[in-house]
């Protein structure tokens, strides 16, 4: 789904700009994340966008693989970026998967899970 893949890039460029507004529109309210073993509600991952703790610089992004299941889409991907996360660098390759519900019509994102790739 070209719309999910979109998101995908709306969202990275939201984080590019700091902007958690945007974010809080991609975001289920009910969205968890699970990164490297952290948890992560959306509340507290506005947060950090909001308190610069949570930052992105630049950002390319991998193969995308999208698998649409009626109102559900599980997106597959790597990227490889220049972050940082309360000021230790998180940069490197990372690859992910983000599970989006269409509600109302709007795709929203209710799960990720990330890893960072060991060099």
């Amino acid at each position: 789904s070209q719309a999910v893949k979109q998101l995908e890039h709306d969202w990275v460029d939201a984080m590019k700009a700091g902007d958690a507004d945007k974010l809080g529109q991609i975001l289920a309210d009910d969205w968890v994340a699970n990164y490297n073993g952290n948890k992560e509600t959306k509340q507290s991952y506005l947060d950090g966008v909001k308190s610069g703790a949570s930052k992105v610089e630049s950002l390319d992004f991998g193969p995308m693989d999208v698998k649409v299941l009626g109102n559900v889409a599980v997106v597959q991907g790597s990227d490889t970026e220049k972050s940082s996360y309360k000021g230790t660098d998180t940069s490197g390759k990372w690859i992910w998967m983000d599970v989006f519900v269409k509600r109302d019509g709007k795709w929203m994102a209710v799960r990720s899970q990330l890893a960072k790739v060991s060099k």
